[in-house]
Order: structure tokens, then C-alpha cells, then sequence
């Protein structure tokens, strides 16, 4: 693990900081004197978190430590950076990070503090819910550097945004407000600094407290909406629902409709 210690059956991490309370996972990037530059080491344990949140709780946050989210890649001693694989790192170390918490089976929420920027942004669009501060920035910063959006940029910018906004994203590299993203569809949200901390809290203990099944079959259905026709997604509403139905949380919450009273999920 690249430095992580294994102590009486839990990982102490050394790049990123995890804890669970409350069934919520947070999981903080913490290496703020880089604003939370993504190094090898932090891949590796964001990667370890993401997968112990799905057993240990019923919503994951990632955020950062200190004024930023992320930087995007830590391109260290500038000497050393034509010796960098950019296929092998992206290839071993972002695709099993991102399919992590693409695949996450329980909600997750990218709680975006400050500046994310290249990967750091697209690690961000990676989580099913990006709530933003509005003090924090979003850049595709590649082509200041002379690449392309990566860690899954140009999967999902045009995803979320449309073709027109991805591209002049991806090429100009401009920052774009945490306000301007909540308007073009990119985020989620945009909260004032002021209690931010305490919103995005709020909105995972909601998350923790809801019916994970459900949570597990709104990702799976919206998602093959994105390469299905009506007939199939139409098809797969119906599987997908047949299962919901069987859940003891469905059960509960027609009970708890009838009897007019908030209902009490299990996540199962």
C-alpha cells in the first residue's frame, strides 16, 4: 500500500484521512500542502477506502484537507516529468480509483471545497452527487500543459454538459465558478462556504438514512439510459424495479405511507 500500515485489523492511511460516523464514510484527501495532489500513494488508498466504505457504511464523502479539493496529478520535480508514463499511470492507478467509486454501491457525494483541477476535477465528476462551495473552481487544465482531459474527463464533461460546453472546457482551460457549473448542469449544487461543511453532511446523513437497495437501482437504471433505446431502458426500469419491489425497505416505506409516519429504512 505504498506507506499505508496495517494496525489491529484497519488501514492508517498516510495520504488521505477515513473515517466512518453515523453510517457516513469520509474519506479526506490530506495532503494540503500540494492541495491535495494525487500521488501513487493516494490512488492506492483512495482505492482501498472507497472499496472498505461499500462494507463499512451507507453513503461515502470525499472532500479535502485545507483550502483546495484536489490539484489533479502531482507532476513532482519538474526534471523528472519526460520520464513519466502517462498510459501506464492512468492504465494501473486512475482506472482502478475511478471505477471504484463509479461503482460504489452505496451513494457517493464529491463535497468539493476548493479549486479542483485536471484530474482532481475529474475525480470530483466521478461520484454520483457533486455538492460545491462557491468559492471552489473547476479546470480542465490539461492543455495549459500540453495534454488532453483525462482520469475520465472526456467521458463525462459531455455527458453532463453537452458536446459545446466540453469542448470549449477542454480547450480553453478556464476556471469555471462553482455557481457557473451548478448552472450548466456539471454539478449538483453550489452552497455558500458559510456552513458548507454542515450542508454536505446533512445531504450524506440523508443518504445514510435512505433506502440503499433503491439508491443501487436509480444509479443502475439512469446510467444504462445513456446507451439504451426507450424499448430496452424501458426493460430494464421493470428488472430493476422487480427487484426493489422484493426489499424489505419498499415494504416499510408503504407501511410507513399509510400509517403517516417518516419511514425507518434498513438499507436492505
Amino acid at each position: 500500500m505504498n506507506g499505508a500500515v496495517q494496525r489491529g485489523g484497519r488501514m492508517e492511511y498516510q495520504a488521505i484521512k477515513y473515517a466512518v460516523r453515523e453510517d457516513v464514510a469520509i474519506l479526506t484527501l490530506a495532503r494540503p500542502d500540494v492541495m491535495n495532489a494525487l500521488s501513487t500513494q493516494m490512488r492506492a488508498e483512495i482505492t482501498h477506502a472507497v472499496k472498505a466504505a461499500e462494507r463499512e457504511a451507507r453513503c461515502l464523502v470525499i472532500t479535502g484537507q485545507g483550502r483546495a479539493f484536489c490539484s489533479g496529478q502531482d507532476l513532482g520535480d519538474r526534471a523528472n516529468v519526460a520520464n513519466i508514463d502517462l498510459e501506464r499511470t492512468l492504465r494501473d492507478e486512475y482506472v482502478p480509483m475511478l471505477r471504484a467509486i463509479f461503482d460504489c454501491r452505496v451513494p457517493t457525494i464529491a463535497a468539493v471545497n476548493g479549486p479542483a483541477a485536471g484530474a482532481g476535477a475529474n475525480l470530483a465528476l466521478a461520484a454520483d452527487v457533486v455538492i460545491a462551495a462557491e468559492g471552489a473552481v473547476f479546470i480542465q487544465a490539461f492543455t495549459r500543459i500540453g495534454l488532453i482531459p483525462d482520469a475520465g474527463g472526456t467521458w463525462w464533461l459531455p455527458r453532463q454538459v453537452g458536446a459545446a460546453k466540453a469542448m470549449g472546457m477542454a480547450l480553453f482551460a478556464d476556471k469555471v465558478t462553482a455557481g457557473e457549473a451548478d448552472r450548466m448542469g456539471l454539478i449538483w449544487e453550489a452552497v455558500p462556504d458559510e456552513g458548507f461543511a454542515q450542508h454536505w453532511w446533512d445531504r450524506a446523513r440523508h443518504l445514510a438514512c435512505g433506502p440503499t437497495e433503491a439508491y443501487r437501482g436509480v444509479k443502475e437504471a439512469i446510467r444504462g439510459a445513456w446507451g439504451n433505446g426507450l424499448e430496452d431502458q424501458l426493460a430494464l426500469e421493470a428488472r430493476v424495479q422487480g427487484r426493489m419491489g422484493a426489499t424489505r425497505d419498499f415494504k416499510e416505506g408503504v407501511v410507513a405511507f399509510a400509517e403517516k409516519r417518516p419511514p425507518a429504512f434498513e438499507g436492505r
